[in-house]
Order: structure tokens, then sequence, then C-alpha cells
């Protein structure tokens, strides 16, 4: 036997001591079952209440989609309900005022790590284009800085500036450039 068709011998033999390892590894779940036998009512529903507490925590993890995610943010009481933040003219200083709307949203995020969400910031129409593209993106950095300080992974978050190109509400006066100068976050 040569040395090559040894080492595959040996590999293949590690491989199946591998396996068969791995196969009895979750032997947990037949070792609870059994144990399930001497236990009171109490016990066994004490039991169930926790593994059912655990499905529900993984179970809130997940990432939301279509109509559930819909049904959160369009819900009024909801925390992540609201999901603009706006600036001052000229700035990308978040408004202490806003705060409570990225901690709200930093804490789903950051309890539902597969959930993602985009950044957009706005301006109003003043300024150059250039100039507003920046400012734009200087303000959804900023929104995404407030988020990742407050846990949420910056994997989970995308940026991107409109500048002045969508705006809110169209008009040339201080109403309609105050809901222009804005953050807006959407989840995806």
């Amino acid at each position: 036997m040569t040395s090559l068709t040894f080492s595959r011998w040996l590999m293949l033999l590690l491989l199946i001591l591998l396996l068969t390892g791995c196969a009895t590894f979750g032997g947990d779940d037949e070792a609870r079952v059994e144990d399930r036998d001497g236990l009171t009512d109490e016990e066994l529903a004490a039991i169930d209440r926790e593994r059912a507490a655990e499905a529900r925590a993984l179970d809130g993890r997940r990432m939301l989609e279509g109509d559930e995610l819909d049904a959160l943010l369009n819900d009024p009481d909801s925390p992540i309900g609201q999901r603009t933040v706006y600036f001052a003219f000229d700035s990308s200083e978040l408004r202490e005022e806003d705060m409570s709307i990225i901690e709200a949203h930093a804490e789903f995020l950051a309890n539902h790590p597969d959930q993602r969400i985009r950044v957009e910031g706005h301006t109003d129409e003043r300024g150059a284009p250039e100039y507003n593209l920046a400012l734009g993106e200087r303000r959804a950095i900023a929104v995404r800085r407030a988020l990742v300080v407050n846990g949420v992974s910056e994997d989970q978050i995308r940026v991107i500036s409109y500048g002045e190109e969508n705006p809110a509400e169209l008009g040339s006066n201080e109403d309609a450039w105050a809901k222009n100068r804005r953050g807006e976050l959407v989840y995806r």
C-alpha cells in the first residue's frame, strides 16, 4: 500500500469517526425525554413553559417581512412606527427630540440581527445639488452612527443620499423646507 492510499484510508476513517461522533453528540434530546418520566406535573409544566419561552425568544430575533413588518411599521402605537428624523438648516446634527426614534429603531434592529435598513438623507431645495448630496449623506451617516452607538451592527445599515431630489413636501417656504431636511429609515 502506498503512502497516498494509506493517507486516503486514514482520512476516510477519521471522517467516519467524526461523523459517528456528531450523530451521538445530539443525544441530549433523548436524555431529556427519558428524564421526563420521573417528573411531577408541575415540573413538566415548568419545562414546557421554559421551552416555549426559548422558542418565542428565538422567533423574536428573526427577520420580519411582508405584512408582518408592514403592520409593525404602520402601527401608530409601535415604537418603530415613526421612521423620520429632522434636521436644522444646513446641519447634520441629530436633534435631541429625535433620539427616542433612533433608540427605538436601534433596539428593534439589535434584537433582529437579520433585519436590514436603508438610511436615506434628504435636504431642502436651497443650495447647489452637489452640496445637497453631500449634506444628505452626512445626515444619513449621522443616523447610522447613532444606530451603531445604540447596538446595531453596521452590516445591517446601508446609507444613501438623495439630496434635494425626493422632497417630502413641494414648496419654497419654511414649512416645506423643514419637512424636507430629514433622514428616513427604510426597512427592506
